[in-house]
């Protein structure tokens, strides 16, 4: 137990590191190519946060532990939602480009919602499950999202207001991917060994993914938004979050379904309508005053609902 509460606070440092690394990689790539830092944040930021969720899931898929993968996902979504957009938007008002109002925010519901339709047995399907076929359709539209970063890169070249030393490609590779191994590695420690702590105590698969594995793979999105909010940049911190929800569904799912047909919990329909309804609540919050802005106010209301969700997927296990 000691040993695992070590390598738990091991990976806390790396995921600190790596968020850090990645955050300045990241930011003079943008600089150095004069791509925008939404269009960083939705792409390679968020792919980066997103590989425990990824190395994670297809260990499960390969496992048969279904509940795990689907609690990951989802668990992780609503973490990334609600936990850390509640925490930036707590230190840093955030305000958000005309683009993710429109466009990222919505196209995060419909993953949400598309993911429903597939899982759940109201399309024709004979069960709950999401199939190889499902998970083709999830690529599809994953590959569409990253046409659609693609096409607003190339039609608004956004200019960079972030103050950063420029680097050479050697060093921004460098930082990139040191980055992304210590996100990685520093996911890994604190998901397996809380998962072996949370295992002695009894609890089921369901509630290990939507909590412990959920807010450990998610840790990497959190340290990279706090450290972005930081330093005063919010286009990374919120395209961060949006892209890593978009990159969950559409790519992790839709990959470890594709390895192995999963079998679907109805159960978890009730944390997608939460997913749902807190995405709804941020792209209305974005009305309010016609400021395109997550306030403090709004963020301690998200912050507020996932503690309150999470007491209540306590409590219930108990």
């Amino acid at each position: 137990m000691i040993l695992s509460i070590i390598l738990i606070l091991l990976g806390f440092g790396l995921l600190i590191l790596g968020a850090e690394w990645m955050v300045n990689g990241a930011s003079a790539l943008a600089k150095k190519y004069h791509i925008s830092d939404l269009a960083i944040g939705l792409t390679i930021v968020a792919m980066g946060t997103s590989a425990p969720e990824m190395v994670v899931n297809t260990i499960a898929a390969f496992e048969g532990h279904s509940d795990i993968v689907f609690g990951n996902i989802i668990g992780s979504n609503n973490f990334n939602l609600f936990m850390i957009l509640g925490i930036v938007g707590l230190i840093m008002p955030i305000r958000v480009q005309s683009s993710t109002v429109w466009k990222e925010i919505p196209i995060s519901m419909l993953a949400a919602v598309v993911l429903i339709l597939l899982a759940n047995p109201i399309l024709g399907q004979s069960s709950a499950l999401i199939s190889r076929w499902d998970g083709l359709i999830l690529l599809g539209f994953f590959f569409g999202f990253l046409y659609y970063v693609y096409t607003q890169m190339r039609a608004e070249p956004t200019s960079i207001e972030t103050e950063i030393q420029p680097m050479t490609s050697f060093k921004i590779t460098s930082l990139i991917v040191i980055g992304i191994g210590g996100l990685v590695l520093g996911g890994k420690l604190v998901v397996d060994n809380a998962i072996d702590i949370t295992t002695a105590m009894g609890v089921s698969e369901k509630i290990i993914g939507l909590t412990i594995i959920a807010a450990g793979t998610s840790l990497p999105e959190l340290m990279t938004s706090v450290v972005a909010a930081y330093k005063k940049n919010s286009d990374i911190a919120i395209g961060n979050v949006v892209g890593s929800n978009i990159f969950n569904i559409f790519l992790i799912l839709g990959l470890s379904s594709v390895l192995k047909p999963l079998e679907y919990n109805l159960a978890f329909n009730t944390d997608l309508y939460l997913l749902i309804g807190g995405t709804f609540l941020l792209f209305f919050a974005m009305f309010t005053g016609g400021k395109r802005k997550l306030d403090r106010w709004e963020a301690f209301i998200l912050l507020a609902i996932f503690i309150a969700y999470t007491i209540y997927l306590i409590s219930k296990e108990l």
